[in-house]
């Protein structure tokens, strides 16, 4: 592990700093060393940081809390993933609201091309249950990843269905990666690391306290291609998650339920606000998502590619070089301007050379 980590780290203990006012530093200065190593008055120039930010930051010497952070996440095989890590969740990135740096212990790759999450009431009925298995089941093809809270009820059911079919899952927690919330999880949360993993933004001996819940659950909304409310109440955190994915710009769906079920009414009004679109299938779900098997063209047409303007041909190039390439991430390698960008895509698209994916997400046809 480096000495930037070692910043990277200490960066998230400093008070009156999370993750927005983060980013603008290291908008501004490049790296975690730099913002430490920088004047008083030089931080304090950053928009949203001031002077009363800037002497949090100079006054800060608990760099031995982020050296006891990095021997743990040695010992225990923790990925410690800083912004600017390829690692880091790329669909959870362009948040505006990401978490500095996540801690991650699994064998699963973060920026898969197929994320769901899958949320839900603590208090599920038998409808919520059988409804969950029978999506993850019904989805077992697809290859995909299926995220949750590792929460009683609804999430322990996704995470034990997906163990079940074979799928990759992982739990994003609302504490530290020493302990495991609920207690009565931990076999479950050791299964998972076998195909799968956890995930959270919280450091060792934080716990689970009601206030990393909402934090919690935008990691789920963002990470995720896809945010599918299977119960819950209006008043319920899950709640909380889909109005996060909404605002996230993410496909948001919501399974219906009895109108006189408080564990339904959540969903219901999701549905009703035309939030969430109603899913009844997961035949449904791949077709809203695009996930239906496309014939491919062969190698030679798909080498030719005849009449493309020079914007066209920049973007093709980078779409080559990766499976699934982000639409911030075409604006930062072609060096294009919005518009032009958005041109070139809509004809690529028009030619059926490119196709679009969940989450603003592209790649070659």
């Amino acid at each position: 592990m480096t000495n930037e980590l070692l910043y990277q780290i200490s960066l998230t203990l400093i008070p009156n700093i999370g993750a927005v006012q983060a980013k603008q530093l290291l908008e501004h200065f490049g790296n975690a060393e730099s913002i430490f190593k920088s004047k008083k008055k030089d931080l304090g120039a950053v928009e949203g940081i001031g002077e009363i930010k800037a002497k949090c930051i100079k006054d800060f010497n608990e760099f031995q809390e982020a050296e006891e952070e990095m021997a743990f996440c040695n010992k225990h095989h923790i990925q410690a993933l800083f912004l600017s890590d390829k690692n880091y969740p790329q669909r959870l990135l362009h948040c505006y609201d990401a978490p500095t740096i996540l801690y991650y212990r699994g064998n699963v790759d973060l920026n898969h091309t197929k994320i769901i999450s899958i949320i839900g009431t603590r208090n599920n009925t038998d409808y919520g249950k059988m409804v969950t298995e029978e999506l993850i089941e019904e989805l077992q093809s697809q290859n995909i990843i299926v995220v949750s809270g590792l929460a009683f009820g609804i999430d322990a059911i996704a995470h034990k269905a997906s163990i079940k079919n074979k799928l990759p899952t992982i739990g994003v927690l609302a504490h530290g990666l020493d302990s495991i919330y609920p207690s009565q999880h931990k076999s479950l949360a050791k299964d998972m690391l076998l195909n799968g993993g956890l995930l959270t933004e919280f450091r060792k001996k934080i716990k689970a306290d009601k206030h990393n819940f909402p934090r919690r659950n935008r990691i789920v909304a963002g990470m995720s291609d896809a945010t599918i409310v299977i119960e819950t109440d209006k008043k319920g955190g899950s709640m909380i998650t889909a109005e996060l994915a909404y605002n996230y710009n993410r496909d948001l769906f919501a399974v219906p339920g009895k109108i006189h079920d408080a564990r339904s009414s959540g969903c219901l009004k999701l549905i009703q606000q035309q939030k969430a679109v109603l899913l009844t299938s997961a035949e449904q779900l791949i077709q809203e998502l695009g996930w239906e098997e496309k014939k491919k063209l062969p190698k030679k047409q798909r080498e030719l590619f005849i009449d493309l303007s020079p914007d066209e041909k920049i973007i093709v190039d980078i779409l080559k070089a990766k499976e699934t390439v982000s639409i911030d991430e075409l604006f930062l390698k072609s060096g294009l301007s919005s518009s032009s960008i958005a041109g070139a895509m809509l004809s690529l698209e028009l030619q059926n050379v490119v196709i679009t994916l969940p989450g603003k997400m592209y790649r070659l046809a």
